[in-house]
């Protein structure tokens, strides 16, 4: 039995190496919180909170989480000890919504869990693979000439896949470029809900070019129309923003809106909702891979070991941490060996905390519960 004695809030900010733009907008930098629950015994867990400052991505935002997390979710996460970490999906349930922060807290779970049993989250999940094969995902460029010198670096450090972020009026031409370049490459565009059906005619000039899949044409919440493009299109249609749930899972693939998943642990509401998502989507031969919320090497540990199960075999966006930013608030780094990362050794989720490097981006700690 986990009987939580500590819950500590820290607040971050990480630059990010250069700006990253979307349909969204730009990223210059990156907020995020570290959620750090402490058990009876002195064991620590920890948790990473990734929600966007702006409701752009999708409507939770950081500061909602945070009140969230604080007035609604500590409350059920503490009522009692806790068995096992799958008790946490059931509990925090009677919130609705807010996937990202009961995300954060869920995960801090899981990690105090296997740091409790001395296992790792491999261990755990029975994955067998000791490294990984990855993508990289490219923003939006306005400079053809810098976009294929970008892609060309990362296809020389070894991403087996390019992702290429597009919006209406920048896509046919960055893409047709990219795959004249790399003719045989794992090609893809996500589109961040940027486009609608009035965009058919673009939208089938790029079923054209042999890509892997086009990841979210349209709105967050539509899975109608994302069922008549996947009619129309032979390239198969790649659902991220739609996916909140097992159950909107379930929605696109009875009604055929795609063929794969984009897979975020934190936009699902942490690993417990994950795991069924995974199952589902072996049961039902979709392609499902793990998708990047910019995490620090906290969240990048964890999508690492997540994704390390069989189930997972499509190159996800778990790029090294030098891809986004600077510096990290961890010792060991993931770095790219051959194409690969590594995965994990570590207990837990792997992660090995920097303390001088959280206390030199952390610009406010809070206790959320003693």
């Amino acid at each position: 039995m986990i009987q939580i004695r500590k819950i500590e809030q820290l607040q971050l900010k990480l630059p990010l190496t250069s700006p990253f733009e979307t349909s969204y907008g730009i990223l210059t930098e990156k907020a995020f919180d570290l959620l750090i629950i402490e058990d009876e015994l002195g064991n620590q867990g920890v948790g990473e909170l990734v929600s966007f400052q702006q409701a752009d991505y999708i409507e939770e935002t950081i500061d909602m989480s945070r009140l969230i997390i604080k007035n609604e979710l500590i409350p059920l996460l503490t009522m009692s000890p806790i068995k096992e970490p799958f008790e946490v999906q059931r509990r925090l349930t009677k919130v609705q919504g807010n996937f990202m922060a009961k995300a954060a807290l869920e995960t801090a779970i899981w990690d105090l869990y296997a740091r409790r049993k001395n296992v790792s989250f491999r261990e755990i999940f029975k994955s067998t693979k000791t490294e990984l094969a990855v993508g990289i995902s490219l923003g939006i460029h306005t400079d053809s000439a810098k976009l294929l010198k970008q892609a060309r670096m990362y296809v020389s450090q070894g991403y087996t896949r390019l992702k290429l972020k597009i919006k209406p009026d920048y896509d046919i031409e960055p893409l047709t470029l990219l795959r004249k370049e790399f003719p045989h490459l794992l090609l893809m565009a996500d589109a961040n809900s940027a486009y609608t059906l009035k965009d058919l005619p673009v939208l089938l000039k790029l079923d054209r070019l042999n890509l892997a899949m086009i990841e979210q044409p349209f709105n967050q919440r539509d899975f109608i129309e994302h069922a008549y493009l996947q009619k129309q299109l032979k390239t198969p249609i790649c659902l991220d923003e739609n996916i909140r749930t097992l159950n909107d899972v379930k929605t696109a693939h009875t009604l055929g809106s795609c063929r794969g998943i984009n897979l975020k642990i934190p936009r699902v509401g942490g690993i417990a909702e994950a795991l069924s998502i995974v199952t589902f989507c072996r049961e039902h031969n979709l392609t499902v891979w793990l998708g990047g919320m910019f995490e620090s090497g906290v969240g990048r540990c964890l999508n690492i070991q997540f994704a390390s199960q069989n189930d997972f075999t499509f190159p996800g966006d778990i790029s090294a941490s030098d891809r986004y930013y600077y510096d990290d608030i961890i010792k060991n780094k993931a770095c790219l060996t051959d194409g690969k990362l590594a995965v994990p050794l570590g207990k837990g989720n792997g992660a090995v905390l920097d303390q001088e490097k959280i206390e030199r981006y952390c610009y406010k700690k809070e206790l959320l519960f003693s």
